[in-house]
This record gives C-alpha cells, structure tokens and sequence, in this order.
C-alpha cells in the first residue's frame, strides 16, 4: 500500500474516526484504523465494537491496499506535521507502515487487517434524512438530561421515537427531563422508540457540528445509522425499554411564573457559589410579582437575591438543584423562560418563549 494525501484532509478524516477509540483497550486491534486505500480514495475506519465510525476522503493512491495503525499515535503525528504538508503513507519492507512528510520520518507498527472487526449493519426498517442543524438542536436540548448512572442503563441515552406527527427525543435521568421535537421527516413515520447511547450522541454531535449537510438516518430493532457526506456512524442501540416519561410531564401546574431568563440564570450562578457541593440546593420564595432566592449553607454562609418577575399567583417556596437549573436556562433561546408550577413536592415544567417544540421537567428539591 502507498498513498499521498494532503494533511488537512487526512487530519479530519482521522479526527472524526478515532474519537471512537478508547484509550484504553484490552484488545490491541481495537486501538487501530482500519486504512483502505483504493483508486482515488481512502477510506478509514474505527470502532469500539459498539460504535463503528467511517469517512473517506481523496487520495493520490499508487498503489492499493489495507492496513490497520495505530490510531491515536497516528493521529498525533499528522495534527503535529505542518499546515499545507503533504503526508505519504506506505508498508516498508519490514511490514510496518513509513509516514512521511517533508523531512519528517516515523514508522508505526501495523496489526492484519483480517483481526479487525466488522459491524454487520442491515435489516434497517426505516430511513429517513434530517438536516444538521435539525438534529443538532434536537440533541443539544436534550443530551443534558442522559443519565450516567449505570445501573439503570437504559436512561444512559436519548430515546429517539415518532410521536404525533414529530420526531420526538427525549433524556432523563430521574431528577430533570428535558424534551424536543421537529417535524416528523418522511419516512419514519411508525419509528419505534430506541434509545440511542451516550457516545453515540456525543460522536455524532461532534461530526455535524457547524455543518449545513443533510444527516440519512437509518434505524433498525438493533442499530442505528447517521450518514453525512463521507461519513458514517453505525452503533448499537441500548437494549432496554425506556420508562414511560409522559406520566412525569406535569399536565396542569396552575402557578405560572415568567422570567427573563438570562437574569435569572446570572443571578442563580451568583446565589449558588455557597451552595453545597453535594445537593447545590436552592430555594425560590415566590410573592406578587417578586422572586426570592436564597441559599442557607451551615459551613460556607447565606446568600439571597431578589428579582423582578411576572408572577400574580398564591405565595409559594420551592427548592431545586441549583446546576440543573442552570442546565435548563442553558437551553433557553428566547429572552422569556417560563416556569408552570403547583406545589413545593411537585415537578416545575419549563418552556422557552422562542421554542414551543421543547420543555423540561425538574424534580424539585426540600430545602
């Protein structure tokens, strides 16, 4: 095998498959790339055996093969090569791959090509296309709310569904839950709900971040697969059986509270700085249209900070987690956050006066 490719090329192609490598591997042909150079192109592969990461890219090709490299250690090499170098890439007769740029020389060792695992990817019963931003937006208002508490594993993902004509995501973890969804693209509709994992989503955030492409999605019982330009992100789907959410949904909380939402977000950053570590506890004290927070900490002090607000109902004093509110004014877009309240046990549903194809959900806290 010997190739020529520029370095910015190879550099994001690389860049994209080998966020799927852990550093730490028990099986040494799961720390390579699998590298196939063919007329034209090469095509370069990565995988942790749950997620299987692809992208091609244009290459000078003199002679065709298939090799697997170390992937990190490649990587590495070309992100530190300069701007504009061009990188060749050939098997010495050592069996051990040369990279070569200007008058820079390394030698990597190589593993089969025939040990590296493949993701069978078929059996898809829907596919449909969403743009970037779309999806991008669908997991930014969510992916916040992913558990990462192993034992209930299939809260460790956002569970992707059809749901009356929208494309649905929804992530929990118990203590907030937040929602989004888009026009119900053609194709998926009666898409079954499937939890897509948490580096899954963190890896195809990653890939279409700032893009303006198109995303194929395609879903099976098993698998889910994200196609954009040269690239493709085929993973396992959590095999489990997300709880039932809409029953958490707060459906008629009469006290209705509207804030300007980076003011409250400042003013709670400020408040919680003595907060506790472990519960960062806040209270708001609610009354005609004034807002009360306030933080009791024994060991680091008081805090309390009133603010202006639209809010003419009963007096009412809640606590919450203080980061998961902050969490929530995070995916505020519009200048107005909107809190629908009962009572000091029960849940807080949250809208964005700009989106109303999101809400949140947050538990509240006894203070």
């Amino acid at each position: 095998m010997k190739l020529s490719i520029e370095r910015s090329a190879l550099m994001k192609a690389l860049g994209h498959v080998q966020n799927v490598v852990e550093r730490r591997n028990t099986i040494p042909i799961l720390s390579n790339v699998l590298i196939t150079a063919e007329e034209g192109q090469v095509n370069m592969v990565a995988t942790d055996l749950d997620i299987e990461m692809s992208e091609a890219t244009e290459a000078d090709v003199s002679q065709p093969g298939q090799i697997t490299a170390p992937a990190h250690t490649l990587y590495d090499i070309v992100r530190k090569l300069s701007d504009g170098a061009q990188v060749v890439l050939q098997i010495n007769s050592e069996d051990r791959l040369d990279v070569d740029a200007g008058r820079a020389h390394f030698t990597l060792p190589l593993l089969p090509s025939g040990d590296f695992p493949k993701m069978t990817a078929e059996g898809f019963t829907h596919e449909f296309v969403l743009p970037a931003k779309a999806l991008l937006r669908l997991i930014d208002k969510t992916k916040f709310a992913i558990s990462t508490e192993e034992t209930r594993y299939y809260l460790n993902g956002i569970y992707m569904h059809a749901n009356a004509g929208k494309l649905r995501c929804v992530a929990t973890d118990g203590h907030r839950l937040a929602l989004a969804e888009a026009e119900l693209p053609a194709g998926a509709d009666g898409l079954p709900g499937v939890i897509v994992p948490r580096k899954t989503v963190a890896e195809i955030r990653r890939l279409i971040d700032g893009s303006d492409a198109e995303v194929a999605i395609s879903v099976s019982e098993a698998k889910i697969r994200f196609t954009t330009g040269n690239a493709v992100l085929t993973s396992k789907l959590i095999d489990g059986t997300f709880p039932d959410y809409e029953r958490v949904i707060p459906k008629n909380n009469p006290k209705e509270l509207t804030i300007d939402n980076k003011v409250f977000a400042d003013a709670v950053d400020r408040v919680s700085t003595i907060s506790a570590e472990k519960s960062r506890s806040i209270k708001m004290g609610l009354g005609d249209d004034n807002l009360a927070l306030t933080v009791n900490n024994p060991e680091s002090g008081h805090a309390r900070e009133e603010l202006k607000v639209d809010y003419s109902e009963e007096a009412l004093e809640i606590g919450f987690n203080a980061k998961y509110l902050l969490d929530v004014t995070a995916q505020i877009e519009g200048r107005d956050a909107t809190f629908y309240l009962d009572s000091p046990a029960s849940p807080a549903l949250v809208k964005d006066s700009e989106d109303p194809d999101a809400l949140f959900v947050l538990m509240p806290l006894r203070v």
